[in-house]
């Protein structure tokens, strides 16, 4: 693990905790089901603790009702290599979680499920505890989000709070994503490894306001376009870096551009 204020080297070698997932494993959940554990991996190319990390968000990836995502930082760019992924705003995000928890931390490979517990990414069975216990809850704790392309445009529809949601306003972002990029790493802790990243987040901007109530927004699709972009989250969170309350992904964007 790596963190922001002071750099640590973990041991080369440590233990993962075993979890199998088996299909439709127990955090299956019904196809109506409002209920979606939203996992964030911070990782860089410049951490040679993270690529362990990469390869579980990959694993969880394929769960149900988990919708894992990463976002590379670059604050590790000045020690010889600049993450060919990483972005300022993905940093900035990651602050402002460790700010609003209250605990300062900052550090790679790090989980957030849920926008609020954080995890050591490289540490599976922990990140599964998260994530099953966010499933647990009823779908009353839930916003339903469901994300669709027509034409010309993407339409986002949220349902009304449930009973247990607690917050009426939440801050509506839209995640442009890239399923899989793979990069060799040529210079820093990593030299000479190839990793690959899943459900990548190219882009994140707010798209709107949810104020408890039904509501749709609608964006031109065209506007959403771009080189490596296939899919689509939309995340519903309380006060952009608080607690997640809904989330869908959109897949296939760019092959639904021309339809």
């Amino acid at each position: 693990m790596r963190r922001f204020a002071e750099i640590t080297k973990t041991a080369a070698a440590f233990a993962l905790l075993v979890f199998a997932w088996a299909g439709s494993s127990t955090l299956a959940q019904s196809a109506d089901s409002a209920r979606v554990a939203v996992v964030e991996l911070f990782t860089s190319q410049g951490c040679s603790s993270c690529p362990p990390a990469d390869k579980i968000l990959g694993e969880i990836a394929g769960a149900p009702n988990v919708l894992a995502l990463s976002l590379n930082v670059d604050y590790w760019d000045y020690l010889g290599w600049k993450d060919t992924l990483g972005s300022p705003e993905h940093s900035r995000r990651q602050r402002e979680y460790a700010i609003r928890r209250g605990d300062g931390r900052v550090y790679t490979p790090q989980m957030v499920v849920a926008g609020k517990n954080h995890v050591v990414g490289s540490y599976k069975g922990r990140v599964t505890a998260e994530i099953k216990s966010v499933l647990a809850k009823p779908d009353s704790a839930f916003v339903p989000v469901s994300v669709a392309a027509q034409s010309q445009e993407v339409t986002i529809d949220i349902g009304e709070a449930g009973a247990q949601v607690g917050a009426k306003d939440a801050t509506i972002w839209l995640m442009l994503v890239s399923r899989e990029v793979s990069q060799k790493i040529k210079r820093g802790e990593n030299r000479g490894r190839k990793i690959v990243y899943h459900n990548v987040v190219r882009k994140m901007m707010p798209v709107g306001m949810w104020h408890g109530k039904p509501m749709k927004v609608s964006l031109p699709k065209s506007s959403l376009m771009a080189d490596g972009v296939e899919d689509c989250v939309v995340v519903l969170q309380v006060d952009g870096t608080g607690p997640i309350i809904g989330a869908s992904m959109l897949q296939n964007l760019a092959q639904t551009a021309s339809n």
